[in-house]
């Protein structure tokens, strides 16, 4: 009897194969599993009817938060509320949404936001990873560059908003996040660093008197003057938690679209 057969003319390279086919069967059928914990069942968008599982929907999966936070399961978060100030342009599933109110406030399209923890975004070590300027850790402006606070600040219709009163520093990238700015009202709020233009930012600037011909101010194009009183507010002064960034900076996305009337209006 030849030793390679098991039982009969079953073999142990048969026996191999039938392995490597039961495992690939089920490596597929977990993959498919994991890809479904999250937003399974599938929700028709027009009518809310709620479409039957299957074998491949997994159940919910739970996340353990840094710093002794607790365990985050996703699908146990209270739903966004879907009934946004807006109407459909046309009756069709994924038809755009045209605004009815205050688009940047209200969250629509590119001012749409994420309702994130409520917490600030924490250091390596727990600390506040974003914060003034003056409580960071031993975080400082160069002194070869400009230190900004102070500078006016000329918005997208050409009108000065107010002035910079403070610098907001992240302290595990070592960058400026957001500029505190001093409206014309007397209102402190936050602008993104990343839409901020710096106009007369060059070593001799800095080091020099300003002069007519090389003005220096920061230039935010994304809303106008007004509008800056209309950023979201901080709960806590010196503290911004995720959620906070999150509607800031949606607030100042959405007005590169809804800021003037001709911004949403087509190119062509």
């Amino acid at each position: 009897m030849n030793a390679a057969y098991i039982v009969g003319t079953f073999d142990v390279a048969e026996l191999a194969f039938l392995m490597f086919f039961g495992f690939f069967i089920a490596l597929v059928f977990y993959l498919n599993r994991e890809s479904r914990r999250e937003g399974y069942p599938l929700e028709d968008e027009n009518t809310g009817k709620i479409h039957p599982g299957s074998l491949f929907d997994a159940g919910k999966k739970s996340f353990q938060l840094p710093d002794g936070r607790g365990t985050y399961v996703p699908e146990d978060v209270a739903r966004d509320d879907i009934n946004v100030p807006g109407v459909q342009s046309f009756r069709a599933a994924g038809a755009p949404w045209v605004p009815t109110g205050n688009a940047m406030k209200d969250g629509m399209g590119p001012a749409a936001w994420a309702n994130r923890s409520k917490y600030p975004d924490l250091t390596f070590d727990g600390r506040p990873r974003i914060v003034p300027i003056a409580q960071s850790h031993e975080l400082i402006v160069s002194p070869n560059d400009p230190q900004l606070i102070g500078w006016p600040v000329v918005a997208a219709d050409g009108v000065t908003a107010g002035k910079v009163s403070d610098i907001w520093v992240d302290q595990s990238e070592h960058i400026i996040r957001y500029l505190e700015v001093e409206t014309n009202s007397g209102k402190k709020v936050l602008a993104p660093m990343m839409v901020a233009v710096v106009h007369g930012n060059s070593l001799i600037a800095a080091l020099l008197p300003t002069t007519n011909d090389d003005p220096q101010y920061i230039e935010i194009d994304a809303i106008t003057a007004a509008q800056f009183d209309d950023v979201p507010a901080l709960e806590t002064p010196g503290i911004i938690s995720r959620y906070e960034e999150d509607r800031v900076q949606a607030y100042f996305g959405g007005g590169y679209m809804y800021a003037t009337p001709e911004r949403a209006e087509p190119w062509l």
